[in-house]
């Protein structure tokens, strides 16, 4: 029987968070650094330059993204912090039109997923989604909002899917509270 267990993503797991984020998708090229840097800075720094930005990033006192593994092996990722903590999200038209004010730190987002190739239709995305908003409520979260796609109304390549599927955040509890595009609702989730 195949165990899936999540842990959150520490400095002592580099070599696990690195092997999640370069099974397909967009991960060993972004290295979970999109939220995190202005798009000009974003372009102006290389693959090294963004691992070594995650790997200073997995130093913080709370950890800011989980790791999924399957029977121990790192299979999947997911990027949930503060809001403020992720500073392209205040300049992402999409997601300012939120009810929720940007720079409220009790608002946690959850931004980004990548699961590898070989353990893809699995579940391991909702499992993670689950375990982010546990995560977000252990550390004081007073809401948990999600930027995911509608795949109802549009079909997406799985390297956009980083953002999760909105059917999965609906069936996580979360309600829509924005649709500021045809196919992008915001949705969240209050937890206090």
């Amino acid at each position: 029987m195949t165990q899936i267990t999540i842990e959150p993503a520490r400095a002592d797991r580099f070599a696990d968070a690195e092997h999640a984020l370069t099974g397909g998708g967009d991960g060993a090229d972004c290295w979970c650094q999109w939220w995190m840097l202005a798009p000009k800075d974003f372009d102006a720094t290389s693959h090294a330059e963004r691992r070594e930005r995650l790997r200073e990033d997995l130093t913080a006192a709370v950890p800011s993204a989980l790791v999924a593994y399957v029977d121990g092996e790192a299979a999947g990722w997911v990027k949930v912090a503060p809001r403020p903590a992720q500073p392209r999200l205040a300049r992402t038209r999409n997601v300012q039109q939120s009810p929720e004010p940007m720079d409220d730190p009790s608002v946690w987002a959850i931004t980004c997923f990548v699961v590898r190739t070989e353990h893809r239709s699995k579940g391991i995305a909702s499992k993670l989604l689950d375990a982010a908003v546990e995560h977000a409520r252990a550390h004081g979260a007073r809401v948990v909002e999600g930027y995911p796609l509608d795949t109802e109304i549009k079909r997406f390549s799985s390297n956009e899917l980083f953002h999760g599927t909105l059917s999965a955040f609906l069936g996580a509890g979360f309600t829509e509270t924005a649709r500021p595009g045809a196919a992008r609702p915001i949705v969240a989730k209050a937890l206090t």
